[in-house]
This record gives C-alpha cells, structure tokens and sequence, in this order.
C-alpha cells in the first residue's frame, strides 16, 4: 500500500505486456465491491479478449466470503494452463 501510486503509475506497462502477451488469465471480483467497480474486471477484457472474468455475489473482501468457491475457480483455471 505504500507504493500504491508508482503501481497506478506502471498501469501502461502492464496494459502493454497484456496486449503483447495474451496471458491467460482468470479475472475474480466482488459484483458488489464499493472500491473496484465490476466495470474495472470487465476492462481487462479489452486487452486480454480470452480471460476469464468471473464475478461473485459480495463486496471487496471476495476471497473472505467465497474462499472455496473462489479456490475452487483458481484450481480449475490452472488446470487449463499448459504443463
């Protein structure tokens, strides 16, 4: 948290390295988070046109409240990822 400007500051190059990439990616968010609106998760898919965005029924703290459905996502996301 207390390098948080310089993270917003490298925004661009991490944007670039998406577009450059095409990482796969699993995108999890809160439907109802106050802070990172869904609209944010959704822009991911500007850059990465196949992640995977997958939004829950809660606010911010989305792996507090949906740990093993979260847990269980990122298990079988992995599983798609090449060995």
């Amino acid at each position: 948290m207390g390098d948080y400007k310089n993270n917003v500051d490298l925004y661009p190059k991490f944007h670039e390295y998406f577009r450059k990439y095409m990482p796969k990616a699993l995108i999890v968010w809160g439907n109802k988070d106050p802070y990172f609106l869904p609209a944010g998760a959704e822009a991911y898919k500007k850059d990465i046109p196949d992640a995977t965005v997958k939004f829950y029924d809660t606010g911010h703290f989305a792996l507090e409240t949906h740990v093993r459905e979260i847990g269980n996502d990122i298990l079988n996301f992995m599983e798609t990822l090449p060995h």
